[in-house]
């Protein structure tokens, strides 16, 4: 809106009020593109219908019809708009300046069943249009001789039976006759538009709290209020539990237009129309993202998800390329685009956008995130445990200290047949033990090796082994923590909490992971106790 008006602005800045007359075709044009873009700004219409007054020719016999149908756009695309007064207030005093008094009539007939801010007004200013002018004048042909046929069978008389009373539109001879009659259709007028404009303010009332609380219905760079936002969530919400579709539809449009900036408005809007319009979900979408909001995600990756659900594959491909292109980096986008080429069979798409990532990441621990992201498609979807593997471990050579990557390392190991992979097994846990993880980490995955060698080994030397080095890992971890106490190390209790939120993480993975925080935690189980030694003995009796 702000576009057009700007434009005339600095017109009479330059010393000429009027030089938007001698350029009326490019002015037009300006003014066009702002309604297209903001058609529900009833300034922007007004200033637009107030152009065309002064630029057209008024000896053209077109210049009333243009201006006309230049009110009826504004109208219909503005005038449910609760501030739209002003509007509907201008058009009936032009077609009063012309003269038309049935147009009026038919303009009263339809702004007295929209709630609007100024409803009553328009309800007197109604009234004294009916007294001011006879009925044959501010009505048609059919709506007068309807009227008088209504008012003579209510008091009994028929123009059919000979009465002296006509049925058309001829006059009543009789003065007195003519006087009353006239009265009686201004009051039969009046009455009938009373029960609209009663059903009207009722609805008024309704609304007139969330009006109220509206105290910027205009586009602003600055954050609103929460007690605005909430407002107009409500107001949405009543509306659309009690208004039409196209009150709102109306109220969605005015409400992003202060609420621009907000995607959950957009989506919401975009929600609504789904029941309605599928060109109108598509056109909210794109509305959002192309103009408004071109940065955030979640609108777009909607838009995109709702182009796959129209079957237009290729439109949802479009959508989450741009946007990763014009914002980089966002993990999600790039994973969106992953799920949406696997859904629909692309599998080798799907495994070249994941090891592009890992390639292009800017940092190891983003390679290692979507490495495992890379390994568990393999693995899940392809099927590939050997390819899912190597990913992985290269994964660790770079991120040593990574434990989400033994994790998932192990879960891939742990979903096979246990006694043919027992080596591969064994050999992510001595990766884990054995490389640059914390003591309390290292003893961690040295606790479960030892598990898993007494419930699924086959070779009780390496049990054994596994002991040992276990309790070699916690005479170490006792040495380090009395360095700590007597102040000759401190401990790296940054990376402890680290890997123990890897950890923490990794465990809440899917349903199906063998080793899972309740299949690591075997102490719980089993209460074994490895502070201690082996002690046999107890078990049994001696002699």
């Amino acid at each position: 809106m702000q576009g057009p008006l700007r434009f005339e602005d600095q017109d009479s800045a330059r010393g000429d009020q009027n030089i938007a007359m001698f350029y009326p075709t490019s002015t037009r044009m300006v003014y066009r593109r702002g309604l297209q873009a903001i058609p529900l700004s009833v300034d922007l219409w007004i200033h637009y219908i107030n152009f065309l007054k002064e630029t057209l020719d008024p000896a053209d016999p077109e210049t009333n019809s243009t201006i006309r149908g230049a009110y009826e756009h504004a109208v219909l695309a503005a005038g449910t708009d609760f501030r739209s007064d002003r509007l509907w207030e201008m058009y009936i005093n032009w077609e009063n300046d012309q003269g038309n008094l049935r147009e009026v009539t038919s303009i009263y007939d339809r702004i007295l069943g929209i709630p609007t801010q100024l409803y009553s007004h328009h309800f007197q200013r109604f009234k004294e249009h009916i007294q001011n002018n006879l009925p044959r004048d501010f009505l048609t042909t059919e709506q007068f001789v309807q009227l008088r046929r209504e008012l003579a069978a209510a008091s009994g008389h028929s123009g059919e039976d000979g009465d002296e009373l006509p049925c058309g539109t001829e006059d009543i001879t009789d003065p007195a006759k003519l006087v009353t009659e006239i009265e009686n259709m201004r009051h039969r007028i009046i009455e009938i538009h009373q029960e609209i404009f009663n059903h009207n303010e009722h609805e008024v009332s309704k609304r007139w709290t969330f009006e109220e609380a509206i105290k910027r219905p205009y586009f602003h760079v600055k954050p609103l209020e929460k007690i605005q936002l909430k407002n107009w969530k409500e107001y949405l919400e009543f509306e659309i539990e009690n208004g039409t579709h196209e009150r709102v539809v109306v109220l969605f449009e005015r409400c992003v237009i202060s609420c621009a900036l907000y995607e959950d408005f957009w989506i919401k809007y975009a929600k609504y129309m789904e029941n309605h319009s599928i060109e109108g979900v598509r056109h909210v979408y794109s509305r959002a993202c192309t103009i408004h909001l071109p940065k955030k995600p979640m609108v777009h990756m909607l838009w995109a998800a709702f182009e796959e659900q129209q079957g237009n594959i290729d439109e949802a491909r479009r959508i989450l390329k741009t946007f990763e292109e014009c914002i980089l980096g966002l993990a999600m986008i790039r994973l969106r685009r992953v799920s949406l080429e696997r859904r629909h069979g692309n599998m080798e798409e799907a495994e070249q956008l994941l090891e592009d990532a890992v390639r292009n990441a800017k940092s190891i621990s983003e390679a290692s995130f979507y490495a495992i992201k890379l390994a568990r498609h393999l693995f899940k979807v392809q099927k590939n445990l050997p390819k899912a593997r190597k990913v992985l471990s290269e994964a660790i050579e770079l991120d040593k200290e990574n434990t989400k990557l033994y994790l998932n390392l192990l879960e891939m190991e742990y979903s096979g047949d246990l006694k043919q992979n027992e080596e591969n097994i064994l050999s992510c846990f001595d990766k884990a033990i054995h490389g640059a993880l914390s003591i309390k980490m290292r003893i961690t995955f040295s606790q479960r090796k030892v598990e898993f060698l007494e419930d699924f080994g086959s070779d009780v030397n390496k049990l054994l082994d596994a002991y040992d080095e276990h309790q070699a890992l916690l005479k170490e971890q006792e040495t380090l923590k009395r360095r700590a106490e007597n102040g000759s190390e401190e401990p790296d209790e940054k990376k402890l909490l680290t890997e123990e939120a890897g950890l923490a993480s990794a465990q809440l993975m899917d349903g199906d992971m063998q080793v899972n925080q309740a299949a690591y935690n075997y102490n719980a189980w089993y209460q074994y106790n490895y502070q201690n030694a082996w002690n046999y003995g107890q078990y049994y009796h001696t002699t």
